[in-house]
């Protein structure tokens, strides 16, 4: 196989496959629960409403 047909077949691939829409919707859950735990903290409940305070008061 020369080198131009092996980078036409690269170039080819219009999207994902199944194994990587799998690591990908994977990885979109974990980032979601990481943000759920950060955003559900004490301290940032606490400087969130702080904000809100101060932007209606």
């Amino acid at each position: 196989m020369d080198v131009r047909r092996l980078l036409a077949r690269l170039r080819g691939d219009a999207g994902m496959n199944t194994a990587e829409y799998a690591v990908g919707t994977l990885a979109a859950v974990a980032f979601a629960g990481l943000l759920l735990k950060v955003l559900t903290s004490d301290s940032v409940q606490s400087a969130l409403t702080a904000v809100i305070d101060r932007a209606l008061g």
